[in-house]
C-alpha cells in the first residue's frame, strides 16, 4: 500500500497530547502566508491501493485480562478512566498527560474503587511514546486533540498494542490510509470511540434493520448541530484553543461521525455497499467572526482569532452509495439551536426518527403511538442492551452508551472476537471531513470517497450484536463495594 512515507514519519513523531498548537489537516486555506493544499485532497482520494490483510471480522488472539494506557485526561479522558474501572478483565496500567496534575486526579479515581495505582507519564512532550512502548500494555485509549489521534494510534499499533482512539480517527485523507497500512500490517485493532453506535435507540434501530422491519434501507440521515460557542471561545476549556484553531480555516463537516457510524452500520456500508462519492456545501460564517471580533476588543488574547476565515455556520454533506442509497449529514456547532444529531433511517416499509425530537417509528402516515413503540422496544432491543443496559444508565457516560461501548470493547478483545467498528470505518467515518472541505472549496462538486476496504467490502460480513459468543465479561459494582461484582 502506498503512502506518502515522508509525511509519515513527520507525523509520527508528533510531541504529546495537547501539546501541539495547530491542526495538521492538509486541508487548510491559505493563511499566514501558508499555501493551500486542498487540490491534494481529490488526489488522495483517487489513489490506487492494495489490501495487504483483511482486518475486517478479524479475530485477534483472546486477551484475558487487557491492560490498558491512557493518552490524555483532560476532557475526556477521566470519564473513560471511570467507565473502565467498573469493567472486570480490564487493569488500568498507565495514564499519560503532559499535565502531571491531571495524572494524580485520575489516580484518585483508581484508589476510588480499589484498584492499584497506575504508571504515571507526563512531563515532557515524547511521554506518550514512553507509555505506548511499555511491555505492560495491550491497548492504548487515546483521548488527545483531533490531530494527534493518527500520530498516537499508528504509534501504539506499530510498538504491538491495540488502538482506541476518539472521534475522528484522522483528519486528512493520507492520515486515514496511515491508520488502513499501520493496521492491516501489524494485525492491531484500531477502533474509533465512535460512542454513538452503541446509544439505544441507534442500538434498536440497527437491530431492527438487521431484522427487515424498515424493508430495504434507502436513505439515511445523521448530524452534530450542537452549540459549542463558549466552549470553544472558552480559555480553560479545550487545551490550548486547539478545537477553536480546527474551526479556523477548515470549511466543512469537521465532525461527521457522530450521526454517520450509526447510519454506515445499519446501511452495512462497508460490509455490503461502499460510499460510492459525496458533494457538500456550506453557509457563511454569520457569528463566530463576529463573536471573536468582540472578545478582542476587551482581551488582546483573542487577536488572533478575530479573522473572517471560520467555517460556515451550517454544513450539508450529501453522500452516494454504490447501491444507490443516500446518506445526508449536517454539522452546525455554531447556531443557538437546541443538541441533535439527527439519526433517520428510511426504507422501503419503515422509518425510524430522533433527535430533536422524540423516537419515533412509523411504517405509514402516522407515527406509532406509546403502546405500538413499547412492543416494538420489546421485540427488538438487542442482546448487548438487555445485557449491560441497565447498568450502563447507572456508570453514564452520555446516557450510558459510552460505557455500552467500552464494555463491547473490552468483551471482543477478552473473546477474541471481531470488533463492531474496524479501521476501515474509523478511516471512511473520518475522511469524510477533508473530503467535504474540498467539494465546499470547488462550489460543492462532487468527490470519490475512497474505499478503504479495497473492495473486500463485497464479502465482508454485517456488525453482529446478538452476543452469540462473548457477553461474559462481568463489571464492578462501585464505591462501598470494593471487590464487588455484578454478574451480568
Amino acid at each position: 500500500m502506498k503512502t506518502n512515507r515522508r509525511n509519515f514519519f513527520r507525523l509520527a513523531g508528533v510531541t504529546g497530547a495537547g501539546m501541539l498548537t495547530g491542526s495538521l489537516s492538509s486541508c487548510a486555506t491559505p493563511t499566514n502566508g501558508k499555501p493551500s493544499v486542498l487540490a491534494t485532497i481529490e488526489e488522495a482520494a483517487n489513489k490506487a491501493h492494495n489490501q495487504q490483510f483483511n482486518m475486517s471480522g478479524y479475530a485477534a488472539p483472546k486477551i484475558d485480562t487487557v491492560r490498558i494506557g491512557f493518552i490524555g485526561l483532560g476532557m475526556r479522558g477521566p470519564g473513560a478512566v471511570e467507565r473502565m474501572a467498573h469493567i472486570e478483565g480490564v487493569e488500568i496500567k498507565a495514564l499519560c498527560d503532559k499535565n502531571m496534575d491531571r495524572v494524580t486526579e485520575a489516580q484518585k479515581i483508581l484508589a476510588n474503587y480499589g484498584l492499584p495505582e497506575a504508571k504515571a507519564f507526563g512531563g515532557n512532550e515524547e511521554a506518550w511514546k514512553e507509555m505506548c512502548k511499555s511491555d505492560e500494555i495491550d491497548l492504548v485509549y487515546i483521548c488527545s486533540p483531533w490531530h494527534l489521534h493518527t500520530p498516537m494510534a499508528v504509534f501504539a499499533m506499530e510498538n504491538g498494542k491495540h488502538a482506541a482512539t476518539e472521534v475522528p480517527a484522522a483528519v486528512t485523507i493520507e492520515e486515514a490510509w496511515q491508520l488502513v497500512e499501520t493496521s492491516e500490517r501489524t494485525k492491531k485493532h484500531c477502533m474509533m470511540l465512535e460512542n454513538c453506535c452503541y446509544d439505544f435507540f441507534e442500538l434498536l434501530t440497527l437491530n431492527m434493520a438487521r431484522q427487515g422491519f424498515f424493508g430495504e434501507l434507502v436513505h439515511g440521515e445523521g448530524a452534530y448541530i450542537h452549540d459549542l460557542r463558549n466552549l470553544n471561545f472558552a480559555k480553560d476549556g479545550y487545551a490550548d484553543m486547539w478545537r477553536l484553531k480546527e474551526n479556523q480555516h477548515r470549511n466543512g463537516n469537521l465532525y461527521p461521525t457522530h450521526g454517520l457510524g450509526p447510519v454506515c452500520q445499519a446501511m452495512n456500508i462497508n460490509r455490503g455497499d461502499k460510499m460510492d462519492y459525496l458533494t457538500s456545501m456550506a453557509s457563511n460564517d454569520f457569528q463566530m467572526a463576529e463573536m471573536a471580533r468582540d472578545l478582542a476588543r476587551n482581551d488582546q488574547f483573542f487577536n488572533e482569532f478575530a479573522t473572517n476565515g471560520y467555517r460556515g455556520n451550517m454544513n450539508t454533506t450529501l453522500i452516494r452509495t454504490e447501491k444507490g442509497k443516500t446518506i445526508m449529514v449536517q454539522h452546525d456547532v455554531t447556531s443557538p439551536r437546541p443538541y441533535s444529531r439527527i439519526h433517520l433511517l428510511s426504507g422501503t416499509q419503515g422509518v425510524a426518527s430522533k433527535w430533536p425530537s422524540p423516537e419515533r417509528i412509523a411504517q405509514g402516515h402516522e407515527w406509532f403511538d406509546d403502546a405500538k413503540m413499547a412492543e416494538l422496544k420489546e421485540k427488538y432491543t438487542p442482546e448487548i442492551v438487555k445485557k449491560v443496559g441497565e447498568m450502563a444508565k447507572k456508570v453514564g457516560g452520555h446516557g450510558g452508551m459510552d460505557f455500552i461501548m467500552d464494555w463491547r470493547l473490552i468483551d471482543c478483545l477478552r473473546n477474541g472476537l471481531p470488533l463492531d467498528q474496524d479501521v476501515y470505518d474509523a478511516a471512511l467515518w473520518s475522511c469524510i471531513a477533508p473530503l467535504s472541505e474540498w467539494s465546499v472549496a470547488n462550489r460543492s462538486n462532487a468527490i470519490t470517497v475512497p474505499d478503504f476496504t479495497c473492495g473486500s467490502y463485497k464479502t465482508n460480513d454485517p456488525v453482529d450484536l446478538s452476543l452469540a459468543t462473548g457477553g461474559n465479561t462481568q463489571v464492578r459494582t462501585k464505591a462501598e463495594g470494593v471487590g464487588n461484582q455484578l454478574k451480568i
